[in-house]
Order: structure tokens, then C-alpha cells, then sequence
């Protein structure tokens, strides 16, 4: 059993909330909730759950703010918010989870599911502990991100990156020290969340960062040299749009 806390300023949220989780997720027992930041990190303390479902947004402060008082970070956090952009695209680079309001059974079950299925003792701490430290409301540029990797987290800098390319569910990510590394989300992910002004998608398969393009070939279609001599094919459709953003470097 996963005994979890529900965080929520809002009463009626707080308590569909609690009902969905209890007809959608047997595993799960609410142990406690909380309505504010100073609430929340009290409750923390006090019954150190293994998941806590955290609201973004509270009057007194943001689940961030209750996050840095509480120094035990051992659990796992499920977010809830309406459309903070800037709070999601942090969440996502610190590869955590989150649900939008209103809350949906399905993506709540998913959620919780990623949970259960965590090694004994394995927890969030460390994306935590990267969310924490990178947040910024009012920039959603971050230099380093968060790589699922299957039995870990690999936290890199975005500009080693030279570029992803699609396998199916996962991505293979090529990085300048020469490592790859498969991760377990899907190229149309990281396409949305690497700022687009330093990633391009040249093919169906392939993401490529253009500050590590070195030449373009024009034999065939086309094709980019990257700075690790890897050699991608660039689609017809999007070869001006790329030789036009190269043009612009």
C-alpha cells in the first residue's frame, strides 16, 4: 500500500481528488491532507508518505515553496495544476510527473502506476532536489535537464547534446562526451520541451542540435554533419526551413 497526502487549498478539488484516487487506485491510501504550504510541510513531517499529490498554486505560497521546508525529500510528488506553462516545463525537465485539472482518471492511474512499479526505497529525491534548484517563474530556459533512463536519472547539460534520435517509444540521446543514452520517452516529447531555438527536427527520426550541425551535404536530399561525424538524413519538406535556420546562426 502507498500511503500517500493530498495538498490542495481548494475543498471541492481536494475532495474529488480523494475520491478518484480511491475508485482508480486501490494501492494508494490517503493518509492525511493539507490545504496551504505551511499545512502541507507540517503534514510532511509528521506522517512521511511515500506520494504526495501537490497543488502548485496556494495562497500562501506555491507546492515549491512547501517543497524547500520540508528537508527530508524521500517520496514522490505527483503535481496537480490548471496551466502554470512556466511550473510544467520545469516539471518536465526534471522528468516528474503531473496532472492537469480537472484531473483525468486514466492519467491519474499512469501516474500512480510509474509509482508502484519504482524499485523499494527508490524515490524522487534527486529530481526533487533539480527541480528545486532550477526553477524559475519567469524563465523557462533551463541549461541542464533530467534523462529517465530506465533504472536512474541522468541530469545533462542541454548543450552536450548533440542530437536525439527515435526508437520506437524511447530516444537515443547522443551527447558530446560520446555517450548515448536511451530514455524512456518518446522524440515528439523532447522536440516540444529543448528550446526550439537550438533544436531542430530535420527528419520523422531525428532531432538535431543546430549549434553542433558542422556542414550540410547537398548530395541526394540532403544530409547534416554533426560535431561527433554522425551523418543525418534531412527530409525534403523540411530542408529550406533547415538551411534557412543554419543561414541564421
Amino acid at each position: 500500500m502507498i500511503q500517500s497526502v493530498i495538498v490542495e487549498d481548494e475543498k471541492k478539488s481536494r475532495e474529488l481528488l480523494e475520491k478518484l484516487i480511491q475508485k482508480n487506485c486501490p494501492d494508494v491510501r490517503i493518509a492525511g491532507m493539507a490545504d496551504s504550504v505551511e499545512s502541507g510541510a507540517a503534514l510532511l513531517r509528521k506522517l512521511k508518505p511515500r506520494l504526495v499529490f501537490l497543488d502548485i498554486e496556494m495562497p500562501d505560497g506555491s507546492g515549491f515553496d512547501m517543497l524547500k521546508q520540508v528537508q527530508d525529500l524521500s517520496f514522490d510528488v505527483i503535481f496537480i495544476t490548471a496551466s502554470d506553462r512556466y511550473a510544467i516545463n520545469a516539471i518536465k525537465y526534471s522528468a516528474l510527473d503531473y496532472l492537469l485539472k480537472p484531473v483525468d482518471a486514466e492519467e491519474l492511474k499512469a501516474a500512480v502506476q510509474k509509482v508502484s512499479e519504482k524499485e523499494s526505497g527508490a524515490s524522487g529525491m534527486e529530481n526533487l532536489k533539480f527541480l528545486l534548484q532550477n526553477f524559475r517563474k519567469n524563465d523557462e530556459q533551463y541549461s541542464r535537464i533530467t534523462l529517465p533512463t530506465g533504472n536512474a536519472y541522468e541530469i545533462v547539460n542541454v548543450k552536450d547534446i548533440i542530437r536525439c534520435e527515435a526508437d520506437g517509444n524511447y530516444t537515443n540521446f547522443f551527447l558530446a562526451d560520446k555517450r548515448k543514452m536511451i530514455v524512456t520517452m518518446g522524440l515528439k516529447h523532447y522536440e516540444d520541451l529543448l528550446p526550439p531555438d537550438d533544436f531542430f527536427r530535420i527528419h520523422n527520426h531525428h532531432l538535431v542540435n543546430v549549434n553542433h550541425v558542422s556542414r550540410v551535404l547537398k548530395e541526394d536530399g540532403g544530409y547534416a554533419i554533426m560535431s561527433d561525424g554522425s551523418k543525418i538524413e534531412i527530409s525534403r519538406r523540411k530542408k529550406d526551413s533547415f538551411l534557412e535556420r543554419i543561414h541564421n546562426l
